[in-house]
């Protein structure tokens, strides 16, 4: 019997809707059970039980009523391994729907729904709740300062016009080097646009959240459902775009030209200029960059001092018997010289120290808590950027060639070089350094890496060239 009146019930949508989009979204749609006036429907993933119950609810109770006029009510769960977990109570809304992760139904966001609050019922996974929005990361957390004033300034003006559902500069590209801010300024303008209108349909995501969903959904078969979520949103904040590979990175080309030519807002940090930004077309680093590029330039003392202070007042408040003397401020802010994120970091020990030693927060205390930091952070930080600039005026190889696949010995003994030097030089992994240059693999890194390894060995006036590339990015 049911079964009969779900196979009218297709038969209805197929109709309504049109043959592709039926086949996009209700192939995989199952009826599992009708329970008095409910009706309980399932579906492989949890992005498309999202998608449905926000574009297609309605349309499917209609549907059912056509037939059964006694159903007043939806009821979607995620199949898992083939199989939908049994209704056990009543649905609490018209429509609901049970993931993976809860045991019983509740609730979850929707592409219209807003994203500039942590959804606790929604995990994390889905690229329909976007990334964690963080909530400390608001404007008025925010130190200023010469280096990032600019940079504060228009994301307090893009959230405001964005409030307003107006758009003033598009695209917006903040780049700096890491633990500068990008990812607060984007957390605070999410926060910010969407304080005056829950339902704005705001959006952050982060490359490795972008790239993740994007294949999950291609692997899903649901990747047009990703695309039209994705595009339909108010607002997009897109952060670490350095990170975004392969095709997402072309499915991101593809959604900013969407987005801009539809008068919506995007915004976007990375950790280099859009010219730089070797993985993207051509076309989508000139769309970055004919919009406003905000740089956020390294922190000079005035703005450490700010970043401390504000720590240490945060810390005094928070913890009994924790106080920071103005010559401790001054010694923080002198000696460590990298990013905010140290900074706080050094702060954070010395509240360790006092709490767990009872010792007074003194110089002489941080010189001996943040020796360590203070140490690794003398030498300058070393870029993949700066390294292929450095190796590729030296060789007089174009840095092009560095990160294409000619095979030619005048290109491939730099391009080994450079990544002997990424390797020796940055943080970066294999993969990553492989990504950076033109999408190797990590294998490739390191049979460069160890071919330099040998080669000096035997060589020792490239022992000495190496060296003076070394001194060079030092300076």
């Amino acid at each position: 019997m049911s079964s009969d009146v779900f196979a009218r019930v297709r038969a209805r949508l197929k109709a309504a809707v049109g043959e592709d989009v039926y086949s996009s979204w209700f192939a995989r749609l199952e009826l599992e059970e009708i329970v008095d006036d409910l009706a309980h429907l399932s579906v492989p993933t949890r992005f498309l039980c999202s998608w449905i119950q926000s574009n297609y609810a309605e349309k499917i109770l209609d549907s059912f009523k056509a037939e059964t006029p006694d159903i007043a009510r939806l009821h979607f769960t995620v199949r898992v391994n083939g199989q939908a977990r049994p209704r056990l109570t009543p649905a609490a809304e018209p429509v609901a729907i049970e993931t993976e992760n809860t045991p019983t139904s509740q609730p979850v966001s929707t592409p219209a729904a807003p994203r500039q609050l942590r959804d606790n019922s929604a995990p994390r996974g889905d690229a329909l709740s976007g990334s964690a929005i963080d909530a400390k990361m608001t404007f008025d957390t925010f130190v200023a300062g010469t280096p990032n004033e600019m940079a504060l300034q228009v994301a307090k003006q893009v959230a405001h016009a964005a409030a307003n559902n107006t758009v003033t500069f598009n695209p917006v590209y903040i780049h700096s080097t890491v633990g500068l801010g990008k990812s607060h300024l984007l957390n605070a303008i999410a926060w910010a646009a969407g304080a005056s209108d829950s339902s704005r349909n705001i959006v952050y995501l982060t490359a490795d959240h972008f790239m993740y969903h994007f294949i999950t959904a291609v692997q899903r078969q649901s990747a047009l459902a990703f695309k039209e979520w994705l595009r339909r949103v108010d607002l997009l904040l897109i952060d670490d775009m350095q990170f975004l590979q392969g095709k997402s990175a072309t499915e991101f080309g593809h959604t900013l030209g969407t987005l801009l030519t539809g008068a919506k807002q995007v915004v976007v940090a990375g950790d280099a200029p859009p010219r730089d930004l070797e993985m993207l077309d051509e076309r989508v680093r000139s769309r970055l960059s004919g919009g406003l590029v905000v740089p956020i330039t390294t922190f000079d003392v005035e703005l450490r001092k700010a970043i401390v202070q504000r720590r240490a007042d945060q810390a005094t408040a928070r913890f009994a018997g924790v106080h920071f003397p103005p010559a401790v401020i001054e010694y923080i802010s002198r000696v460590v010289v990298s990013h905010g994120r140290d900074l706080d970091g050094a702060v954070n020990r010395l509240v360790a120290a006092n709490q767990l030693t009872h010792e007074p927060i003194t110089v002489a205390l941080a010189e001996r808590t943040l020796a360590d930091l203070v140490r690794s952070r003398e030498a300058r930080r070393v870029r993949i950027e700066d390294i292929l600039r450095i190796v590729s005026r030296h060789y007089k190889v174009p840095r092009n060639d560095l990160l294409s696949s000619r095979r030619s010995r005048d290109v491939v003994r730099p391009r080994q070089i450079a990544m002997y030097l990424a390797k020796s030089l940055t943080s970066r992994s294999l993969p990553e350094i492989g990504r950076r240059f033109g999408g190797r693999d990590h294998t490739t890194v390191l049979h460069s890496v160890r071919k330099v390894e040998q080669m000096m060995k035997d060589d020792g006036d490239l022992c000495q060239e190496i060296e003076l590339l070394k001194r060079m990015l030092d300076e």
